[in-house]
Formats: C-alpha cells, sequence, structure tokens
C-alpha cells in the first residue's frame, strides 16, 4: 500500500476538512479526495462521512487511524535507519517564540552549519498553541516552548533552561537607578510595552499588573521585540524582557533595569511529538540546541 494515502488520511482525520488537508499536504483538494477514495476501496470500506460542516470519521475510520499512525511511524524510523551511517542531510524545521529566534537560535544554526554543510535548518516564530499545532500536524520537527508547565498527552517535553526576565526603562525614566524599588502598587500606574497576546512571560506579567487593587496600567503589546525595546528606549514606558534579549541595549545604555520586584525566570522546554520517531538530522539539531541552552 502507498503509505501516501495514509499519510492523506491521517491529516483529513486530523483537520476535518478536504481544504486544509489539501493545504497542509500541498495537494489539489481534488488530489485528496481521489486518494481517500482509493484507499477506502483498498480497504474496503467507508473511512469518512462527508457532511456539511466537513469530514467525519466513521467508526471503522476510527479504529484505523491509530493503526495508520503506526504504519507511518515505521516508516519514518526504517528512513531514519537508512540513513545513520551517512552524512548528515536533510530539512529540519524548529518552531519557537520570536525571542528565542532572535537571540539563541541564529548562533545554534551557524554551528550546525559549520558542522554539517549540507543540514538545512528552518525557524518558524510561533506561539505555543501554533507550535503544538505544528508538531501534531508534522510541520514542526521540535518547537521550543517558553512556560511555566506544558501538558499535552501526544507531546514530550523537557526542560532544558530557565531565562531570567529583566524589568526595564530608559535611563532618563523617574524609575531608574531608584534607591527604592518600585512596587506593584507604583507598577501597576504605568505604561507598558510587552509582547504579543500568547506570549507567555508578557501574558503571566499583564495579568500581575491588572490584579493590582485601582490598578490602571496601560498596556500596548507587539507581535515584534525590536518594537517593544524601541518604544521603552524612547522613554515612552516599562517592559520586561529575558536578559539574552536585551543584552547589548543594557550595554550600550539605551535600557537600565528597574529596581523592583523579583520576576519569575522564563521556562525553556524543548517539545516533540510523542509518536513521531525524530529523523537523525532532528535530533542533531535538538541536541545542538540543548547543548547551547545548557552551556
Amino acid at each position: 500500500m502507498d503509505t501516501r494515502l495514509l499519510q492523506t488520511f491521517t491529516a483529513l482525520a486530523r483537520t476535518g476538512s478536504f481544504t486544509a488537508a489539501a493545504a497542509e499536504l500541498h495537494l489539489a483538494q481534488s488530489t485528496v479526495t481521489v486518494q481517500i477514495k482509493a484507499l477506502e476501496k483498498a480497504l474496503g470500506t467507508r473511512l469518512f462521512d462527508r457532511l456539511a460542516r466537513g469530514a467525519l470519521l466513521t467508526g471503522a475510520g476510527a479504529q484505523l487511524l491509530t493503526l495508520a499512525e503506526d504504519v507511518l511511524e515505521a516508516e519514518s524510523r526504517l528512513l531514519a535507519a537508512a540513513t545513520e551511517d551517512g552524512p548528515l542531510t536533510g530539512s529540519v524545521m524548529v518552531g519557537a517564540a520570536e525571542t528565542l529566534c532572535s537571540a539563541h537560535l541564529p548562533s545554534v544554526i551557524a554551528v550546525l552549519r559549520d558542522d554539517h554543510p549540507d543540514l538545512e535548518v528552518h525557524l518558524q516564530p510561533c506561539s505555543t498553541t501554533t507550535a503544538v499545532e505544528g508538531l501534531r500536524a508534522g510541520k514542526l520537527d521540535c518547537a521550543l516552548l517558553l512556560e511555566e508547565q506544558v501538558g499535552y498527552p501526544d507531546i514530550t517535553v523537557e526542560h532544558i533552561a530557565d531565562q531570567p526576565l529583566v524589568l526595564l526603562c530608559a535611563p532618563g525614566h523617574r524609575l531608574a537607578r531608584r534607591e527604592q524599588p518600585a512596587t506593584w502598587q507604583e507598577l501597576a500606574q504605568e505604561d507598558f510595552f510587552l509582547h504579543e497576546q500568547g506570549c507567555s512571560y508578557s501574558d503571566r506579567l499583564a495579568q500581575r499588573l491588572e490584579s493590582v487593587a485601582g490598578a490602571r496600567p496601560r498596556l500596548t503589546r507587539f507581535g515584534s521585540i525590536e518594537a517593544t525595546r524601541s518604544c521603552v528606549a524612547a522613554g515612552l514606558g516599562l517592559t520586561a524582557l529575558p536578559h539574552a534579549n536585551v543584552v547589548e541595549s543594557l550595554r550600550d545604555g539605551r535600557l537600565t533595569a528597574v529596581p523592583g520586584p523579583a520576576l519569575p525566570d522564563v521556562s525553556v522546554h524543548l517539545a516533540r511529538h510523542r509518536r513521531r520517531q525524530p529523523t537523525r538530522a532532528a535530533d542533531t539539531v535538538a541536541a545542538q540546541v540543548i547543548r547551547h541552552f545548557r552551556r
């Protein structure tokens, strides 16, 4: 049996939509339809009910889904074993929060490029939700999640680092270099420029500020770390960012740390899909990521 039919079957089962499955697999929708009909004919049973709201697995389809995933998993292991002793090649897709893509992963890729010139590593900036969806869909080989705790039954996670979080302002801001640390009550009256919603550490800080009695924090969210840094450096307000993302700004005096309440470190987890056997290339990338953060 052509395992491409099983890939199409699992994609349609996961998305529930011929259109979405076609987009995920980079196929025409008509090709997905033909492949599903071919699989149903080969197996002698209907796998999906075609409804107005999408494709719904039949009882037989639901029973066969786990077996199909097992076959695809075995195929992945076979391909990995076949290239075990050859030169390291292939393409690896890594999902990560923008803070990690900008501060950490470029140096990881540089090392891998020197050691394995035929290995291609691609970065996809994404939120935790998008990263988990990417792992489930097979679009990502691994992902780095900035979460205190990660609980997805089909996703394995490994805690690899803690990133210190720094409260920041411009050197000329009234809270800079004061003798007494700022309190949460004082901070809750300030303007804050934070990373976009879905960023775990920014969301936690926003919740903490808004929980202060009588709080009136003015929160602006950006999808860009650079936009956040620039607004704060211009004296427009405060922010909190991982130390690795502001080392140069602190060194050249564009930003300064605000004496204030201690902020929790940002946990970094390496995530992979539990049922997918990583390729040799993906294992190599993951190992280099871990070495980088634990150095």
